[in-house]
């Protein structure tokens, strides 16, 4: 798809994944929102990017607020791209240290902000895709955020795992659901990259990542991210799929 006819949203989009794909939409000349939260940096980011970047301020999980990125978008051109990056991490196990059952309300919390907020921002953005006139056959282009935690998650993380888990279930069909209306819905599953998540944790936690990695051992840059959304963007044969983009990690139990 030609995305510079149209216009982009990404959410997520004032720091790591989301900012480097915000970056690579706005070097191509394309109008992109900036979906993050109220606290983010999103309004910093969007005046130090240009006229291009707008920043819209949601939180994912919130239908009106997610519309009214969406209103900004079309604003400036029809809807043909949406990369969807917002998520937090966070440590639940089944049964704690203590011997105490862990906390469903974090649970409940991080399946809310990961899984239902990905549902939220497809179904809001797929609305307004299938109503684009076709371009070289196509309407719109949607990009979830899955993880390798999905196939691999470490002990602590079964509600981000079940959550991501979740976004790669919902890929296919969504993609069948909506091929008639020519839109397109893929996901991205990285592995470990050097993101706002893992900066809360250690130095030491964080090289002992990357040496998990076989090739390249290093965590994953935000911009290889980035290319790889905006290759699933142009190409229209890339449909249903989750990409992994992990360096051949396959995560240990801990």
């Amino acid at each position: 798809m030609d995305i510079t006819q149209g216009s982009a949203v990404v959410t997520g989009g004032a720091s790591g994944l989301g900012l480097a794909t915000v970056k690579r939409f706005v070097g191509l000349g394309v109008p992109t929102v900036i979906l993050d939260l109220p606290t983010s940096d999103g309004e910093v980011v969007a005046k130090e990017l240009g006229e291009l970047a707008v920043f819209a301020p949601a939180d994912v999980t919130d239908p009106d607020a997610v519309n009214r990125a969406l209103d900004a978008a079309e604003e400036r051109a029809p809807l043909r791209a949406v990369v969807h990056c917002a998520g937090r991490g966070g440590t639940v196990r089944v049964v704690e240290k203590d011997g105490t059952p862990g906390s469903l309300d974090m649970y409940e919390n991080l399946i809310r902000i990961n899984l239902i907020g990905s549902f939220n921002v497809l179904r809001l953005s797929a609305a307004r895709m299938v109503n684009n006139e076709p371009v070289d056959g196509e309407r719109g282009v949607i990009v979830l955020t899955a993880s390798v935690a999905a196939w691999e998650g470490q002990i602590g993380q079964i509600p981000y795992a079940s959550a991501k888990a979740g976004v790669v279930g919902m890929t296919l069909v969504a993609a069948r659901d909506l091929a008639r209306k020519l839109v397109r819905v893929n996901s991205i599953a990285p592995g470990t990259f050097d993101t706002p998540i893992l900066s809360r944790f250690s130095q030491e936690i964080r090289d002992g990542l990357a040496a998990q990695t076989p090739h390249p051992a290093r965590l994953g840059q935000p911009d290889e991210y980035a290319k790889l959304a905006l290759s699933i963007v142009d190409n229209a044969m890339i449909n249903g799929e989750t990409i992994r983009i992990d360096g051949a990690i396959r995560m240990q139990p801990r």
